[in-house]
């Protein structure tokens, strides 16, 4: 059973960080915009990711310490103060696109608007937190997240062409728009390597009272979770290339992404994708407020814990339900939840570096993680994530300003 909790959290933390607002948007402008040719961010991204997953649940496992806690304890509190700030607003922007994809999925379903479901959903996602624990959040998103298999199916019923598909996996330099294919380029690495994933999975992996026994199930974890994202989000990529991009279609709402999904399945193609969009940006939702409650309560030395009754936990319990509700109050306010998005997905970039640092150091200190620090692969691996997203923040904000429509 605490094997399958283990597999359950890589999932939920995959589908987080995979199927949600923030890639079903970049990984649909990718196909529509450029086909396959950017299918290489999607595989750097998942490697960068299956590494850090796998040190998060290893460090949390072996030395007990949440990654925000150990980053606080290890480098002291006005070193967190910045990246804390950072978390905050971009979780909290992000977690209102998130709610707001809920919402266009129930409103493809029903054709009321947007507006009139934000609140509810807030509304449903506060119950689940509230009343529910870690263990009913991640079995029923892991569950239902399984749905998106029809991605998968679709992208085998249209017959991708399979010399361009493998082309897509080599870096290319564009042929037209390059400010737009970089912006795309950067926004799909930050939708996939998103800061709150790691602060999530290491709480659930302090919750769920990992070991050195859990260890191996964590690797096994990190790379089912991710990898099943990240399948899922290549499958969207070749859908909308197969799809959008003959028609020349520019994406610039979500009721258009909707009809990817059409050829393949017919009349039951549009309500198909609103729930797959629903349960994955629900799931997403829940993830990114949960883990912001975990980051604050950590930093600031708060109790903590989502298996724990609120009323023992009660400041934990007040920051995952006030960011609920600004995040419900801005869809409200008409905000455009595809344009809000791809916006966040650009600062989600910026601050990137502030979360991936601290790694280094946590990583290779024999006080924390023991005899299990990082060998020379996975060393490499976070220096380059380090250049990578270095690099990344300071393009973004030009790229962005050029290319980001």
């Amino acid at each position: 059973m605490k094997n399958a909790t283990q597999v359950a959290l890589g999932i939920l933390t995959g589908i987080g960080g995979f199927l949600e607002a923030g890639t079903m948007a970049t990984s649909v402008q990718a196909g529509a915009s450029f086909r396959f040719s950017l299918i290489w961010t999607l595989v750097l991204g998942v490697v960068c990711l299956i590494f850090l997953i796998e040190m998060t649940g290893r460090h949390a496992a072996i030395s007990k310490h949440s990654l925000a806690g150990a980053v606080r304890e290890r480098f002291g509190f006005p070193f967190c103060v910045l990246p804390r700030a950072a978390d905050l607003i971009v979780n909290l922007l992000l977690l209102a696109a998130e709610i707001g994809g809920v919402a266009i999925a129930i409103k493809l379903l029903t054709g009321y608007p947007i507006m009139v479901w934000a609140l509810p959903v807030g509304v449903l996602m506060w119950l689940l937190m509230w009343f529910g624990n870690l263990d009913a959040i991640e079995y029923a998103t892991a569950g239902l997240g399984m749905l998106a298999f029809a991605f998968l199916v679709a992208a085998v019923k249209y017959h991708p062409p399979l010399g361009g598909l493998a082309r897509g996996f080599a870096p290319s330099m564009p042929r037209t728009d390059a400010a737009h294919y970089w912006f795309l380029a950067i926004s799909i690495i930050a939708a996939n390597v998103s800061p709150y994933m790691f602060i999530f999975y290491s709480s659930g992996a302090i919750e769920e009272e990992w070991d050195e026994k859990s260890l191996t199930m964590n690797r096994v974890s990190a790379i089912v979770g991710m990898s099943f994202g990240a399948l899922i989000a290549l499958a969207v990529i070749v859908c909308s290339a197969m799809v959008f991009a003959p028609l020349k279609i520019n994406i610039d709402k979500y009721e258009q992404i909707a009809f990817v999904l059409v050829p393949a399945f017919g009349k039951w193609g549009v309500p198909l994708f609103a729930i797959i969009l629903g349960v994955c940006c629900f799931g997403a939702a829940c993830e990114i407020s949960l883990a912001t409650a975990y980051s604050l309560a950590q930093t600031l030395g708060w109790n903590w814990g989502e298996d724990k009754k609120p009323k023992k936990e009660a400041r934990f319990a007040v920051t995952y339900t006030m960011m609920i509700v600004v995040g419900a109050i801005l869809m409200i306010t008409g905000l455009d939840p595809l344009k809000l998005t791809m916006f966040t997905m650009a600062i989600t970039a910026v601050v990137l570096p502030l979360t991936v640092i601290p790694f280094l150091v946590l990583m290779n200190d024999e006080r924390y993680v023991g005899e299990h620090t990082n060998g020379p692969i996975g060393n490499t691996v976070i220096i380059v994530t380090i250049v990578l997203t270095a690099i990344v923040a300071i393009v973004t904000i030009p790229l962005e300003i050029m290319g980001g429509s």
